[in-house]
């Protein structure tokens, strides 16, 4: 008993040390870190951009860590493997989320963004409508939010999915890069990416998501962290309220201060600003039926396995 004592005495005189000396070991430091996934061009980018959220975290003793990632569905597999506590993710990767039993909730929506996503060709392409890609070559990654503009806009003409012949990459610098190389006839991207293919190579746009996507983020987060830490996400949506009110009332600032955090020239993030509206709502009854028929619709293409019911997805009390 008295040498479990001693070792244990010294072990607490070893970390006490440690402490003293600044250099507490990296587990400990990790224990109270709000770890944030986010992708390029989002108000998440300018809050962290902001820092403000580092400051209103510091008093209740948490700190955050942010993880960018190229896409929605690699941050949805990052929240699925507890790398991540929170982040954000399109409505169509929130939906195969959903459907591949992701441990992710819905916390919160942002603002309907169609004009911000877009299927395009090159200027001088012979296709003129989204009709005439029938038998076309189509660049686009699975589980995007174009993909399911893509689904939409060929019904809309009377054609289906299989009409058509599908490139798939795995990010939006593969889609430009197959797109400029010819090898396909026509491709699918997103803001910031679809605003700097327009400046760069001024596409001709056959369709972007007015009437048929809504183009929503949606904030996501490991329910277990969200059960234990309510105060600590209520602080987030504090914080990023008051962005977003900052942001939809200076998009010139908006996108100066986030082009050399995400290098992206400030051209390109000024017209991707000038299109879409920075709120954050919460998930009510009408944006589940839109998520609904994303789930829906990839699960009749037999693209989406299981057909999951989103209302159950959503964390049961409204955080912001």
């Amino acid at each position: 008993m008295t040498i479990i004592s001693n070792k244990r005495r010294l072990l607490l005189q070893g970390l006490a040390a440690t402490a003293a000396a600044g250099t507490l070991p990296a587990f400990a430091a990790e224990e109270r870190t709000l770890r944030i996934g986010y992708q390029k061009f989002n108000t998440l980018n300018i809050l962290k951009g902001s820092g403000n959220l580092e400051k209103a975290l510091q008093p209740l003793g948490w700190k955050a860590k942010w993880f960018e990632f190229a896409a929605g569905p690699q941050l949805t597999e990052a929240l699925n493997g507890d790398a991540i506590d929170f982040g954000h993710a399109a409505d169509t990767p929130s939906a195969f989320a959903n459907a591949a039993g992701v441990n992710a909730v819905y916390l919160a929506a942002e603002q309907p963004y169609p004009k911000g996503i877009g299927i395009f060709v090159a200027q001088d392409s012979p296709i003129r409508t989204v009709q005439d890609l029938n038998g076309k070559k189509i660049a686009l990654g699975r589980g995007w939010n174009v993909q399911y503009l893509l689904v939409r806009a060929l019904e809309e003409v009377g054609l289906n999915y299989g009409d058509i012949v599908p490139v798939y990459v795995t990010n939006a610098a593969d889609v430009r890069a197959t797109f400029q190389s010819g090898n396909v006839d026509a491709a699918t991207l997103w803001d910031p990416y679809l605003a700097g293919q327009q400046i760069s190579t001024s596409p001709r746009i056959l369709r972007d998501g007015t009437g048929l996507s809504n183009n929503r983020t949606f904030h996501l987060a490991n329910p277990g962290f969200v059960d234990r830490n309510k105060l600590i996400i209520r602080t987030l949506f504090a914080e990023l309220k008051k962005t977003n009110a900052w942001a939809q009332s200076h998009p010139q600032e908006t996108a100066e201060l986030l082009a050399p955090q995400l290098s992206v020239d400030a051209k390109v993030l000024r017209l991707a600003t000038e299109r879409r509206n920075y709120t954050t709502v919460p998930v009510d009854a009408s944006i589940v039926a839109e998520q609904q028929q994303i789930v829906e619709a990839f699960y009749k293409l037999g693209l989406i396995k299981t057909q999951v019911q989103v209302k159950d997805k959503v964390y049961a009390e409204v955080l912001l």
